[in-house]
This record gives structure tokens, C-alpha cells and sequence, in this order.
């Protein structure tokens, strides 16, 4: 109704919505993402934890769903502890997978048994079997139909790990999405309707999110890392090398899960961005008070100051898991020869490459709602350390569930809302990358701006802010003895680069690793002129009393 009344069309007809249009009223088509119920809560099984149950993880994870374990013959647990896990856990559905077809039978049906032995129960609605999706070795299809078919609604997909150099996870995503409709969402009231009402299934949101970065990056043909922080969990998608990668780190949020971020980064690593002086007492205070009221937003400047901070080690906690997970196939064997075998990437090895990451997407309420664009574009900077030359951008209005379900459909028009009316293009990081020695020149930078060129040089710990529109700009990169900018060490790289809202932020702070002074005195000086320089938060000084 209200949609009726922004559009000026007629939209409803009832309690109906009229599809497909009829002249000037109605809509050509309706569609819709959910995470009713917690969203889609899974588990995962594989013979080899770091293979098949790594695998079948990126399958469940590149679905939407949230993975609330990962069983494995090896993963040091007891019989008994696997069958008291499942039944503790109250899966919506569970993956199976195992084994390279035409591989060894023996574990993955040994799986089958634990889970036949723990006779798992669905979390939601009583009257059906919960749903396993088996999708390993073909031929222990039979040894598996036996264990559970009765007790269990079992349907068989393609393997996941057919070989061990081919990944194969799409027929496990997808049945997923059919299963998440048919079995979990038909548990939450008003469900039926809504499916009535819809012209394609209704997807899990994350899941959504992840079609439109992929499309993005597809594209665009560039490296893309996406990260949605909510209260409770952050979900952090990445596309590299074509693969495309979700992770849900399941504990750190920035209302209901806030104390699990200070207990997992520890007090100093969240004080260190807070530019005053912190007390340990009042800042668990602080962060606790969020946990019981997590509905509240800062209401003071010190206030968003903490806040923000705790932003930024949820991001870089999320981000560290993430590069664990986004890995090359773990198991293969690859031949090297002496000229390759420097070169040649490792199995196992994460896929994650800052040099070669072109745009880094921001969404979530700490980033979207910011009270100033420059403090978004501060936190995934310094929580993401992006190397080189990286656009930065956040999704204005949460849009990216509702285009990555559009994109199924309409890609090109998915892909252009995205770029018009969803991104706000924040500007671009340029980070050169390499050991310098204090007050060394790391960079000498031209810039041609629409009226003016500017020039100058970037010394070590230097955080620099160019004003700069949404356009290209050309650009001109020296970078100092030893320090690559991504075209190579040494290399001059000449370039176009993009401002934004905020404009171009020259970092200087050194990457191998990132470290803030110890000295307090000296962190504060650093982290106030550091916020001057950017713009952050222009009324810091009303705190100096």
C-alpha cells in the first residue's frame, strides 16, 4: 500500500498483488529474500575436514546458510560425541558429502550411521523428516539409501569433490535453495501466502547478497570483497581468481554478539582506535550496556567513537576468518618443475590477494548509516588494510538482497540499480606496499583533478585525503626504493583512478604488518592526526578537555 501510494500505480487488487501488469496498474514481477526464523541453519559432512567437509562448507555457506558444524571422520570426536552433537543442534537440514567417485566407500557410510544413530529432529514443525542432501562418492549411493532413506528425507546430487581437482558445488546450492522453500520456510506463519505470491523462489538473503557481488565482479571482470555487518553476524563474500567465497562468522556483531568481538580481539585491540584516553571498566561497561539494549545507537560523540572501534575489530576478525576459508582446493597434487616451483600456488593456499582486490563493498547499519561517509571509508580501511589501489564503496539503503534476487532474473538491470542507485562510491585507498624506514617517501603521487593536478609525496605513517569527484582521474604513481604501488616493486605505475564523496586517501601506514604505537601519548597523536587529516570526526577537539 504504501508502494501504491509512493508509485502512484495501482498494485493491488485485495489482498493480491496484480502480475503481471494490466495497462497502467500492477507489476511485471514479484519477488522476495527472507531470513525468517534465524535463517537457514545447517550442517555439514565430509569425510576429510579440510577436503570434502571443507567443500561441502563452501556449498552450504555459497547457499545462505548459516553452518552450525562440521562433521568429519577425522575430526577427533568420539562416535558417541557426533551423535549427541547432531541431536544438540537441531539442524534445518544437513549436507552429506564424501570421497571422490570411485573412491573408498567405507567413511562416508560410517557418516551415514552416525547420523542414523542419532536420528536427528528438524528445529522447526514436527510432521516431516528432516531433510539430507547427500552429495558424495556415486557409488556409496545405495549404502547410504539404506542407512537413510527410511528415517530421513534423502535426495542425492552430483558429488561435491567428483575428483580432486574439480570442485563441483552447484547442485548442492541449488538444492538447498529448493529444500530451504519446501521444508524450513513452510514451518513460518504467513509462508504459504507469500509463496502464492511469488514469481520465483524465495531466496535466503545472505544468499541473495552473494548473487549480486558475484554478478559485479562477473561483470566488471575485477576482484570484488563484499561485507555485511549486522547485530549478531558477518557475512564477508569475496570474489577472486572467479571463485566466489562466503563466510559467516556467526559471533561477532555489533549489538547481539558486541561482547564476543572484545572477547575475541581482547580489550587493547579496540581501545587502540579510540583517539582518548579508555578506561578497561568503563569500556566492558559500555560494550555491555549495547549487548542488553542492542537496539540502541550512540547518542554521544564518544559514544560513536567506541562504537566504531568495535566496528573495525568485528571487520578484521571477520576478514581473518574469511581468508582461512577462501582457499585452493585442499588435496590436490600438483607437479611442479624447477622453473614453476617457485612460482606455483600451494594447495590449501587462500585465494585472498589485497594487491590484486579492485572494490571493497560495505553494508550494514555502522557503515551505511555513518553519520559522515569519511568514517565508513576510515573503518574498512582499517579494518581490511586493502593493498594498492582499491575502490571503496557502501550500499546506501540495504538494497544488494533485493538486487542479488533480481539478478537471477534480470541481470542487467540487477547490475545497473546496483551501480546507480544502490553504491555510494566512497573513493579510492592507495597503499603502497613494502618495509620502509621512518619519514622515507614511500610514494610520489600526481593527480589530474577536473581543475587542478596535484602533486606531492607520501612518507611513512602519513594518512593523506584528496577531495576528489566520482570520475576517472589520471594518475601517476612513483613509489619509493623497495615499495610496490601494483604494478611491481620499484615499478612506476600510471593509472586511472576514482574520488567519490570522500575523495582519494593516500595511506602511508605500512602494511607488513599494521601496527599502532604502544605509547599512548604517541597512539593518540597519531589516531587525532590521522582523523584531521581524513575529515573523520571534525568535532574531536570538543573531547580534548
Amino acid at each position: 500500500m504504501e508502494l501504491e501510494e509512493l508509485s502512484g500505480r495501482k498494485l493491488l487488487d485485495g489482498e493480491n498483488i496484480i502480475s503481471p501488469t494490466q495497462g497502467e496498474t500492477g507489476v511485471d514481477i514479484y519477488i522476495s529474500t527472507s531470513s525468517a526464523g534465524g535463517g537457514l541453519q545447517m550442517m555439514v559432512g565430509g569425510v576429510v575436514k579440510s577436503m570434502t567437509g571443507e567443500s561441502a562448507q563452501r556449498a552450504a555457506l555459497g547457499a545462505g546458510a548459516i553452518v552450525m558444524d562440521v562433521l568429519a571422520s577425522n575430526d577427533g570426536r568420539l562416535y558417541h560425541e557426533k551423535v549427541q552433537r547432531i541431536r544438540q543442534l537441531r539442524p534445518d537440514m544437513i549436507l552429506l558429502s564424501g570421497g571422490v567417485d570411485g573412491g573408498t566407500v567405507t567413511h562416508v557410510v560410517e557418516l551415514a550411521e552416525v547420523l542414523e544413530a542419532a536420528n536427528p529432529k528438524p528445529r522447526l514443525g514436527m510432521n516431516y523428516k528432516l531433510p539430507v542432501i547427500y552429495a558424495g562418492n556415486k557409488n556409496a549411493r545405495e549404502p547410504i539409501k539404506e542407512r537413510l532413506g527410511e528415517i530421513t528425507d534423502l535426495m542425492t546430487v552430483d558429488n561435491i569433490r567428483p575428483t580432486l581437482e574439480e570442485e563441483n558445488l552447484q547442485p548442492s546450492r541449488d538444492k538447498i535453495h529448493d529444500l530451504f522453500m519446501e521444508h524450513v520456510m513452510a514451518q513460518a506463519p504467513g509462508y504459504k501466502k507469500l509463496m502464492g505470491w511469488t514469481d520465483a523462489p524465495i531466496m535466503p538473503t545472505p544468499g541473495a547478497v552473494g548473487e549480486i557481488i558475484k554478478k559485479i565482479a562477473e561483470a566488471e571482470n575485477i576482484s570484488v570483497v563484499g561485507v555485511d555487518i549486522g547485530g549478531a553476524t558477518t557475512d564477508v563474500f569475496s570474489v577472486f581468481q572467479r571463485q566466489f567465497n562466503r563466510t559467516v562468522s556467526a559471533n561477532l556483531g555489533m549489538s547481539y554478539s558486541v561482547c564476543n568481538v572484545l572477547a575475541e580481539s581482547g580489550f587493547d585491540n579496540v581501545a587502540r582506535w579510540v583517539p582518548f584516553n579508555m578506561d578497561k571498566t568503563d569500556l566492558t561497561n559500555r560494550i555491555g550496556n549495547k549487548m542488553i539494549r542492542p537496539t540502541t545507537i550512540p547518542q554521544s560523540l564518544e559514544a560513536l567513537i567506541i562504537e566504531q572501534a568495535i566496528a573495525r575489530e568485528a571487520l578484521r576478525l571477520s576478514f581473518e576468518q574469511h581468508k582461512e576459508f577462501a582457499v585452493h582446493l585442499k588435496g590436490v597434487q600438483t607437479e611442479r618443475t624447477i622453473s614453476d616451483a617457485f612460482e606455483q600456488t600451494s594447495s590449501g593456499e587462500t585465494l585472498v590477494n589485497l594487491m590484486e582486490l579492485d572494490m571493497l563493498v560495505g553494508s550494514g547499519g555502522v557503515l551505511s548509516h555513518a553519520p559522515r561517509r569519511h568514517q565508513a571509508a576510515r573503518m574498512l580501511i582499517d579494518a581490511f588494510l586493502p593493498e594498492g589501489i582499491t575502490q571503496l564503496a557502501v550500499d546506501s539503503i540495504f538494497m544488494m538482497p533485493q538486487l542479488g534476487i533480481l539478478s537471477t532474473i534480470h541481470p542487467k538491470a540487477a547490475v545497473e540499480v546496483f551501480e546507480k542507485d544502490c553504491l555510494i562510491r566512497l573513493g579510492t585507498c592507495i597503499a603502497p606496499v613494502g618495509k620502509g624506514k621512518s619519514d622515507q617517501v614511500l610514494l610520489h603521487y600526481e593527480i589530474s583533478l577536473p581543475d587542478e593536478r596535484i602533486t606531492g609525496d607520501l612518507k611513512l605513517g602519513e594518512l593523506k585525503l584528496i577531495p576528489a569527484p566520482f570520475e576517472p582521474l589520471q594518475a601517476k604513481f612513483t613509489p619509493g626504493k623497495g615499495i610496490d604501488i601494483g604494478a611491481g616493486k620499484n615499478e612506476v605505475l600510471e593509472t586511472k583512478v576514482y574520488g567519490g564523496v570522500v575523495g582519494i586517501l593516500l595511506d602511508g601506514r605500512g602494511r607488513q604488518p599494521f601496527v599502532l604505537s604502544d605509547e599512548n601519548e604517541n597512539r593518540v597523536a597519531l589516531l587525532n592526526e590521522w582523523s584531521k587529516e581524513t575529515d573523520e570526526y571534525p568535532q574531536l577537539e570538543s573531547l580534548r578537555v
